[in-house]
Parts: structure tokens; C-alpha cells; sequence
């Protein structure tokens, strides 16, 4: 499943940069996150609860960030299993400053598996969606 997104952030790059990278900001924005521990340089295990309808659960996962090119842009992978199913999935995040404003763009691409996917794969995009626009807005309200 492909998704994208666009954001605006009212600071400049480096904030966001600075909020997007940090781990207690990550684990305070991803929905349902419960924890998150450093593993390695900017790698993450994480325990995630997820909900989709009738179908809930936790799910661990690992969280890593690549490609980083500070301030401009980075890949945030994500890799999680649990009792109804995995997702796997990569987003290109890539930050634009134009007068003290910054402009977020994500490319993200996934793939989902188990009882998860058949039971929900209808909802899945827009479950989707909504998570990323809920993780994007909580990132704003650290950057304030």
C-alpha cells in the first residue's frame, strides 16, 4: 500500500528535524506506542498497540532511521509482528524550509500481512492515513 502526505511545521527545518529524529518524541507521536528502547545508533525496539475494528493487539517492532541527510531529509523503516499478523514498511520523509516555514513531505510504502489485513484490508487505507495525519500532528505539537 502506497500513501503520502504533506505537512507544515511553523519552524524552521533544523526543530523539525530535531523532533522528527528524537526517539522520546517518537515513542510520546506514534499511536499506541507503550515503549521504545535505543537498540543501536538510530535503531529502535519497540511495543506497539494497534487496533482495526474487531481486531486488536500488541505488536513489537523494530524502528530504524537511514539515509539521513540532516535537516533536508531521511527513510524511517518500520518492521512489526504480532498475534494477527506483521507490517513492513518504509517512509521517505523529506523537509523543505522556505521563510522560517518548514513543508514535510512523506512517500511512504507498506505491506501487511495475517488475519489484520484480510479482515480489515478495506479500512487499512484509510486507518493508515488517519495514523500518519495523528503521528504528524503530535510531532507539531512538539515542535511548539
Amino acid at each position: 500500500m502506497q500513501l503520502s502526505g504533506s505537512y507544515t511545521f511553523d519552524a524552521p527545518a533544523a526543530k523539525v528535524w530535531a523532533a522528527l529524529t528524537d526517539p522520546k518524541s517518537l515513542s510520546k507521536c506514534i499511536p499506541g506506542c507503550q515503549s521504545m528502547e535505543a537498540t543501536g545508533d538510530n535503531q529502535y525496539k519497540a511495543t506497539v498497540t494497534f487496533s482495526l475494528g474487531p481486531i486488536n493487539g500488541r505488536y513489537n517492532a523494530t524502528i530504524s532511521m537511514s539515509e539521513m541527510n540532516p535537516n533536508q531529509s531521511f527513510r524511517l523503516s518500520i518492521n512489526a509482528s504480532g498475534p494477527m499478523g506483521f507490517a513492513d514498511g518504509h517512509a521517505d520523509i523529506k523537509l523543505e524550509e522556505t521563510g522560517g516555514k518548514t513543508q514535510v513531505t512523506v512517500n511512504a510504502d507498506s505491506q501487511v500481512g495475517g488475519a489484520a489485513a484480510r479482515v480489515g484490508q478495506r479500512l487499512m487505507g484509510t486507518v493508515a492515513k488517519t495514523t500518519m495525519d495523528r503521528f504528524f500532528s503530535c510531532v507539531q505539537g512538539q515542535v511548539k
